[in-house]
């Protein structure tokens, strides 16, 4: 049995909406606005790098900038020392633009006044104060740390052209930014050096501006054109400068043969010998070096390195070194110089030497033919006013037998001595001839007949002299007579002039008489027809 439902039937309530307070809608907007801003703050932040530096001249914090291409581009932060003290490390913030520009070659260096290698630059941050510049690399790996260069960079990656390495056996003038010449024209810069790790030399770097670049290939020569170069020929004095900047700083120039103009470019970072002079550089590359010594027992003195091997005028070779040595069979010193010659001068450039009209590819045998037909070394004399000496190859037919030593390293050629030893050599024979000769004796001796010398000139000042004056008194008064005898007026002269006459007649009666017999020779027998009647 049921009963029935007292429960009041349910009614639907509509749920109450949830309203914001107008008062937080002025913080809520400004919460937006302020998240926005922070977003687009954060958006736009760009890049943080650290640049160390050996000092922190001209880096200031809030105010040093950071410019590419004059573009100011990032704001140094802060400036504080390294952990070791050795460095400055400054950290500075980029523009987003400029993370790209971070990668593993790019260079940031201080910009200030300076002045190097002949040119004034940052004369602008007198006014506006140092800043740093950077120069974007050219690879591709990022990089946030970098270490600052302490000389601004000669030339900027994007600039065309090509890097070579010079080795050089000294510095001399060059500095960074000394100008590098081809045909008088600057064509680029030197943009570092160092010394070798060894000390053997110096490293140059050098930049080549393009298209000149392309004139560098691998027979080009580099030499140092600093100062002036004077040549004294027979055609004058001739003076050959690069330029006056090149007097004043150094600088450096290079040339390639017109035989080789054609060659393949050479690559970057090539590496070429600077030579001291155009001379050296433009002179020929031997294909073939060959190396002998010589044994001078005599004085070397003013040989030096790099002095001629001369064949009858012609530079085969030159001096390489100069030594002392012991022999302890024979306990004499003698001189060893060894020298560097030039096969191909010698003979030709294409063969070594000929023999019976056929070739003599066998160097040793050729020389072996040389020294057996007389080939020797001899020490000369290159300049009298210097005293400087050479190294002469010639052939002495009438020298002793000799051969080369090839047990000796390198071989030793025979050699024979100078005109001048053999002159000195006559003189000390001389001279130790005149060491044997009895001085004392012959001096007593000559006393002796310089004393009988003395008492004869004596008797002949007292006893022969007063004599042979008279009789020269009485010579003269002869001869006076006889002058005055011979005197046109005188009575000898006209009775000889008489006598002469007489005898002209007689001898044209002669005369008259021969003709007459030559034509009537009966006459000696008949007589003249006039006389008979």
């Amino acid at each position: 049995m049921s009963t029935p439902d007292d429960t009041p039937d349910a009614e639907v309530v509509p749920r109450r909406r949830w309203r914001i307070p107008w008062v937080w809608i002025v913080p809520a907007i400004a919460v937006a606005v302020g998240i926005w801003l922070a977003a687009q703050a954060v958006l736009a932040q760009g890049p943080t790098v650290t640049i160390s530096f050996k000092t922190g001249e001209g880096l200031e914090a809030g105010k040093t900038k950071i410019k590419f291409k004059d573009v100011e581009i990032g704001l140094v932060k802060s400036v504080v020392l390294s952990n070791d003290y050795s460095r400055v490390v400054a950290t500075a913030e980029l523009t987003r633009d400029a993370g790209k520009m971070l990668v593993d070659d790019t260079r940031f260096w201080v910009v200030r006044p300076r002045v190097a290698g002949g040119s004034v630059s940052g004369i602008s941050t007198l006014l506006s104060g140092a800043y740093i510049g950077m120069d974007i690399g050219r690879t591709q790996r990022e990089r946030r740390d970098f270490v600052g260069l302490e000389t601004p960079p000669v030339f900027s990656n994007d600039v065309p052209g090509r890097q070579f390495i010079l080795k050089a056996a000294d510095l001399g003038s060059i500095d960074v930014g000394a100008p590098v010449y081809f045909r008088r024209l600057q064509v680029g810069q030197v943009t570092s050096f160092e010394l070798n790790p060894d000390g053997s030399g110096v490293t140059l770097h050098v930049f080549v501006n393009a298209p000149y670049d392309h004139y560098v290939n691998a027979d080009s020569r580099f030499w140092q054109a600093s100062g002036v170069d004077l040549t004294l020929s027979t055609d004058g004095l001739k003076v050959n400068t690069q330029s006056l900047v090149s007097l004043l700083i150094g600088g450096l120039a290079f040339e390639t043969p017109a035989a080789s103009l054609s060659w393949a470019e050479a690559p970057a970072n090539t590496t070429f010998s600077l030579f001291a002079t155009r001379a050296d550089a433009l002179r020929i590359q031997e294909r073939i070096v060959e190396t002998y010594a010589f044994d001078f027992h005599g004085s070397v003195r003013g040989l030096a390195v790099g002095a001629p091997v001369d064949f009858r005028g012609i530079t085969i070779g030159e001096v390489s070194a100069i030594y002392t040595s012991f022999n302890p069979q024979t306990r004499q010193i003698s001189i060893p110089v060894e020298i560097r010659l030039y096969p191909e001068r010698f003979t030709s450039r294409f063969a070594t030497g000929t023999k019976g009209g056929r070739m003599v590819s066998d160097p040793r045998a050729l020389a072996e033919l040389l020294v057996a037909r007389g080939l020797r070394g001899q020490l000369r004399t290159g300049s009298l006013l210097t005293g400087q000496l050479y190294v002469a190859l010639d052939f002495f037919p009438t020298a002793p037998k000799a051969s080369i030593d090839w047990s000796h390293t390198p071989p030793l050629l025979p050699t024979t001595p100078s005109g001048l030893a053999t002159l000195q050599d006559s003189i000390n024979r001389i001279m130790t001839r005149i060491d044997k000769l009895p001085i004392e004796e012959l001096t007593a001796s000559a006393k002796h007949t310089l004393d009988n010398t003395s008492l004869l000139m004596s008797n002949l000042n007292t006893q022969i002299v007063p004599q042979a004056a008279t009789t020269l008194a009485a010579a003269r008064a002869a001869l006076d007579a006889a002058h005055s005898t011979l005197m046109p007026d005188s009575g000898l002269q006209q009775d000889t002039a008489e006598a002469v006459r007489e005898l002209a007649r007689t001898a044209a009666s002669f005369r008259s008489l021969a003709d007459y017999l030559q034509q009537h020779p009966e006459a000696l027998l008949r007589g003249k027809p006039e006389d008979k009647k």
